[in-house]
């Protein structure tokens, strides 16, 4: 028997795809009138006057989170200066934010830390018209480099409407899935079915029927790929010739030291929740500083509170494995493991006043040796450049200027670096530990690292490190030195000597005119 309240239920639900299917019609027209608009502005040449953005009115009142003043849900807002369309190619109205319950607005489901991606969701960030109703992110797709895809539609260089085609893009490798890619407390930094986007949730991207009468496809991108490769680097020559490395054509393939290797690349996409979890705040704190601190560039962090995926504009990661790529998550098997940060000035031109190069060259001979003995080595690279604060930070403090002007000393080694950017470090390594979990990894022999806080975040995570190897003292540029006996003296890992502030004062690098 149909109850009122059923009856009430019924008719909302009615009302409510009517509004959609209006808006769908409002919206074609609206289209419409603008492509009209501006073939008819081409032709005659009349230049485009201000126009006013349009945001979808809220259909019941909703009130906005309290981070917004008042009048942020406004159906009047302040008017913008337009480009002409003709040179844009964009439409007169601009969708400055969404949010919840709004006409038209249906996310797609998203439970993250759902074992089943079909019930778990795919993550939808586009704001493309047959995907922006649909969205259950924040943000956009390529990391950083989505302001390079802003300025090739913007230049024309890219069509707005163009549609990926996958073919033959399916990973080179299996990888998981693993009961960690299901707990949300161990995954909160990337998406676990990132690379399988294209193949899960094919039938979502050919023709999504959820909202009645409304036939459309909807934009979904991966956010990892997985490819092989070979890796020459020059040192690696040298490691054969010295007999630390051994080719034997399947790992080291010759005596050129050229490596076989299966590579992953992987954007960030964040779990708001739980990212403000492993940093130990409430998530509106998060969520209303990365509002701020973007310059404002994402309002739906505050708006959209019923959306908690975030894909954010920084750089990504990529891991390298030599050997079989399934010995990473057999217990059965070692595991050497280097995590490496960006350090652009040391890893790719050779700068030798950090040991960064020389750390990540040894960790990948490390590496291949596991793989060779049977076992699995892994190199992740990180993008966070002068320790996340950026190369031009580190040009003025954590390396060059503030440091070579006067007296190069370890003892003043992270004051320079606070005197600038405020703080010693900004990587925060919280987050590292979930590529980890995605790998399947769950026990690390040795780790090619002597980073206390790299440490700290995978043993905190509860991955056990049983071998901790640092660089040996070979390896140490005699310019470096400065850096390394700072990091060694303020917690970073040795089986060594560890100075006294007195012997520290007296490590000193060289000046620029040397």
């Amino acid at each position: 028997m149909t109850t009122g309240m059923d009856e009430v239920r019924d008719a909302l639900k009615a009302i409510a795809e009517g509004q959609a299917r209006l808006l769908s019609v409002v919206s074609s027209v609206s289209k419409r009138v603008d492509d009209l608009e501006t073939e008819s502005k081409s032709a005659s040449g009349i230049s485009d006057a201000v126009k006013t953005a349009t945001v979808i009115p809220l259909v019941d009142g909703t009130k906005t989170p309290p981070l917004l003043p008042a009048d942020a849900g406004s159906q009047s807002p302040p008017p913008i200066l337009a480009t002409a369309d003709t040179q844009s190619g964009f439409s007169s109205r601009i969708i400055l934010t969404t949010y919840p319950k709004q006409i038209g607005i249906k996310p797609l489901p998203m439970e993250w830390g759902e074992p089943d991606p079909l019930k778990r969701g795919p993550v939808t960030v586009s704001r493309n018209s047959s995907t922006i109703r649909r969205r259950n992110a924040i943000g956009a797709h390529g990391g950083s480099y989505s302001i390079y895809y802003a300025l090739a539609v913007a230049s024309k260089e890219l069509a707005a409407d163009h549609v990926p085609d996958f073919t033959n893009t399916e990973p080179a490798v299996n990888i998981g899935p693993f009961p960690q890619w299901g707990d949300k407390k161990k995954i909160v930094g990337m998406d676990p079915w990132g690379h399988m986007v294209p193949w899960l949730f094919k039938d979502i991207m050919d023709k999504d029927n959820s909202i009645p009468l409304i036939l459309s496809v909807v934009d979904l991108r991966p956010t990892i790929a997985i490819t092989k490769a070979h890796m020459k680097l020059s040192e690696l020559e040298d490691s054969v010739r010295s007999g630390r490395l051994v080719p034997d054509g399947k790992v080291c393939i010759n005596a050129a030291g050229e490596l076989a290797v299966t590579k992953f690349a992987v954007e960030p996409v964040w779990y708001l929740p739980g990212v403000a979890e492993r940093f130990g705040i409430d998530e509106g704190t998060l969520r209303r500083s990365l509002f701020e601190h973007t310059g404002g560039m994402y309002p739906e962090l505050i708006t959209r509170g019923d959306i908690k995926v975030f894909l954010p504009p920084i750089g990504g990661l990529t891991v390298y494995v030599f050997g079989d790529p399934a010995n990473m998550s057999d217990p059965s098997k070692r595991l050497a493991l280097r995590i490496h940060d960006e350090c652009n000035g040391s890893d790719v031109f050779g700068s030798d006043i950090c040991t960064c190069r020389p750390y990540l060259i040894f960790g990948i001979e490390e590496a291949v040796k596991e793989a060779q003995n049977g076992g699995s080595g892994v190199v992740i690279y990180f993008r966070k450049e002068g320790r996340a604060l950026g190369e031009v930070t580190k040009r003025l403090a954590v390396v060059y200027n503030a440091r070579k002007r006067g007296e190069d000393r370890a003892s003043d080694y992270f004051k320079r670096t606070e005197n600038i950017a405020g703080v010693k470090d900004m990587r925060f390594q919280a987050l590292m530990p979930d590529i980890l979990h995605w790998l399947g990894i769950t026990k690390i022999d040795r780790m090619l690292s002597m980073s206390n806080m790299k440490h700290d975040a995978i043993v905190g995570q509860g991955i056990p490190i049983h071998e901790r190897v640092e660089l040996p003292e070979s390896w140490i540029p005699a310019d470096s030195r400065v850096e390394i006996d700072a990091k060694i003296t303020a917690g970073y890992f040795t089986t060594g000597h560890r100075m006294t502030a007195d012997e520290l004062k007296a490590v000193q690098g060289r000046i620029w005119e040397e």
